[in-house]
């Protein structure tokens, strides 16, 4: 059994409020992204769930540390990281490019370590057999801030400040060119139950989140909220409310 004084650069817990923990939600975050968008999720649930944010290289704690450019060394990474945290039921949470790289890790679970997350759950982003990668990091930083603007992200705000503006490019070029190098492949089910969400004015359509059906030999399901790309920030309690139901 791990003990909670176990400390892991690649995740920021966020113990449960009161009681022991009795399973992990691991969360993975969108292109650019950071731990700290999980920050106070572990308050909404009961049941003694504690969330583990992933924390990236090249960004707040491990600034200093080299991006990863491929979702393969980056799955291969998050999996590893996660090893000690496999006494407890474990789901995954990832938005858009996070949810790509948590179907990766669930695989990697199950095929290399014979572990079964207890959900997959995957907000706007495309199934593994229907991505259709941009190749915005070929236009430089000028095409990958347009994106980041278009969608909408919290980083747009950040690239706003010219004191944190080289601060936050790297881990932005690095992951616009792990999404962009992220290729379609045949759909390679898990067998553990499939979540998706979606915001209904996002370009991420309903109908690409329901072909995640096609990767489990489990149960799917499909939530649709008010919102675009980041629609999880508006609906972050609904969001919350919904995701603590299934994990309970």
């Amino acid at each position: 059994m791990i003990e909670s004084a176990v400390d892991s650069r690649w995740f920021r817990r966020y113990p449960p409020v009161g009681g022991r923990t009795a399973k992990r939600l691991v969360c993975l975050p969108h292109a650019g992204g950071t731990a700290s968008a999980f920050h106070g999720w572990a308050d909404r649930f009961g049941g003694g769930v504690e969330v583990l944010a992933a924390r990236y290289p090249g960004r707040q704690e491990r600034i200093a540390e080299d991006c990863i450019t491929g979702m393969g060394e980056l799955a291969d990474a998050v999996t590893e990281a996660l090893i000690p945290f496999l006494d407890l039921p474990v789901h995954l949470f990832g938005h858009s490019m996070g949810a790509s790289l948590g179907y990766e890790v669930a695989l990697k679970l199950e095929r290399e370590h014979g572990v079964r997350p207890a959900g997959l759950y995957v907000s706007a982003r495309k199934a593994p057999h229907r991505v259709t990668p941009k190749p915005t990091h070929l236009g430089g930083d000028e095409a990958v801030i347009e994106e980041v603007l278009r969608l909408g992200g919290t980083e747009a705000q950040l690239l706003d400040d010219p004191d944190l503006y080289d601060l936050v490019m790297p881990a932005l070029r690095a992951d616009f060119e792990l999404v962009g190098t992220y290729h379609a492949r045949p759909a390679h089910p898990v067998s553990c139950p499939v979540v998706g969400y979606v915001g209904d004015r996002d370009e991420i359509t309903p109908a690409d989140l329901a072909a995640w059906a096609d990767v489990t030999t489990a149960s799917f399901d499909l939530t649709v909220f008010p919102g675009g790309h980041f629609y999880l920030a508006d609906q972050r309690d609904a969001l919350l409310r919904d995701l603590a139901a299934r994990i309970a």
